[in-house]
């Protein structure tokens, strides 16, 4: 899915820029809104505009906008860079290769692009891991989620649901979960949880989360617009049933694009996830990182932070090319427009 408003662009080859974005989602959003505020050149590289945004349905926990469908905050977000700031943004693009050319300029290249930048911000997120089962990806948005804590809220007075997952995010979202709804079935593959003991012990406290331990998630079922149940298989004894719900909780971790990292020279943590500062700097001077495809706020991954870490981003990319001589401004106030025209 992509969301466009208007027509696809595609980027001029050899194209130069003071920052390239990769990335279409809030990180990356609001990472172009800033730099252009900074009036540098900036253009927005990406393979889909909205990222894990484009995994739910509503929003209703970023500040000022109250609830709102997904599809518009993504809307609101480009149009606020790309129409106010006229930062062009360039989907259906995906960056395989960056290379530092010489003091001054990286070369990127892939599928649709082949530029010149003088730093760069990677956006690009994280994907969730899948279930890999039928019903999930015919549902996603309509009773199968991502994000306990982002999407509660919509549960609320529904008679139960189900948390997949064995890790911190899954125990705390059940518990979450537990203030909202009847009935909390989790279902973990393992006998034995991953998550701290602090966790375990709070869910078995709670008298409405069921545990449903070594049993595994074979098919998600629904009617025209909604999931109505869910078949779990007992990995031991092969006993299925069939669980009547409102919605899933899919919570079985994140999976960064940690080799193409390393192919370019960043380092990660054990996990896969770029390591940055305080000010979103990678390990390659030059490349800052901003949003899910960080280590920072890893057990908290919310619109609002990767927005932060993307104006925290821009602003960082703007010192450095003063402090390195790469950028100046200029007296006169020019507008955005014309440093991106």
């Amino acid at each position: 899915m992509s969301l466009r408003l208007g027509f696809r662009r595609r980027i001029p080859k050899g194209e130069k820029l003071d920052v390239a974005i990769i990335g279409g989602g809030p990180a990356g959003l609001s990472a172009a809104l800033y730099s252009a505020r900074f009036l540098l050149k900036t253009a927005v590289l990406t393979e889909n505009v909205g990222g894990q945004l484009l995994n739910t349905d509503y929003v209703d926990d970023y500040p000022g906008l109250g609830k709102i469908r997904a599809t518009d905050l993504i809307s609101k977000f480009r149009s606020h860079a790309e129409r106010l700031f006229n930062v062009p943004i360039y989907d259906g693009i995906k960056v395989d290769k960056i290379e530092k050319v010489d003091d001054t300029w990286f070369r990127l290249r892939g599928n649709g692009v082949d530029i010149y930048a003088k730093a760069i911000i990677l956006a690009i997120g994280s994907l969730r891991r899948r279930l890999g089962v039928p019903g999930e990806k015919e549902y996603s948005g309509h009773g199968v989620s991502y994000c306990s804590i982002c999407d509660a809220p919509f549960f609320r007075g529904k008679n139960s649901v189900v948390v997949v997952g064995g890790g911190d995010s899954a125990l705390e979202g059940a518990l979450v979960l537990s203030g909202y709804v009847k009935k909390v079935y989790l279902v973990h593959r393992r006998r034995e949880f991953r998550a701290k003991p602090f966790y375990v012990e709070l869910v078995r406290s709670k008298n409405n989360i069921e545990f449903l331990l070594d049993t595994v998630v074979k098919k998600i079922k629904g009617d025209s617009n909604k999931v109505t149940s869910v078949v779990v298989e007992n990995k031991a004894t092969k006993e299925r049933k069939e669980l009547k719900i409102d919605g899933i909780f899919i919570e079985i971790g994140f999976e960064p694009p940690k080799e193409w990292f390393k192919k370019i020279g960043l380092k990660t943590d054990e996990r896969g996830y770029l390591k940055v500062d305080e000010w979103m700097r990678t390990n390659i001077e030059g490349i800052f990182a901003a949003g899910d495809c960080t280590n920072v706020w890893i057990g908290f991954r919310q619109i609002i932070t990767a927005s932060a870490m993307g104006a925290v981003a821009a602003y960082a990319v703007y010192n450095h090319l003063i402090e390195k001589g790469l950028y100046k401004p200029n007296k006169t106030v020019i507008s955005t427009k014309e440093r991106n025209g």
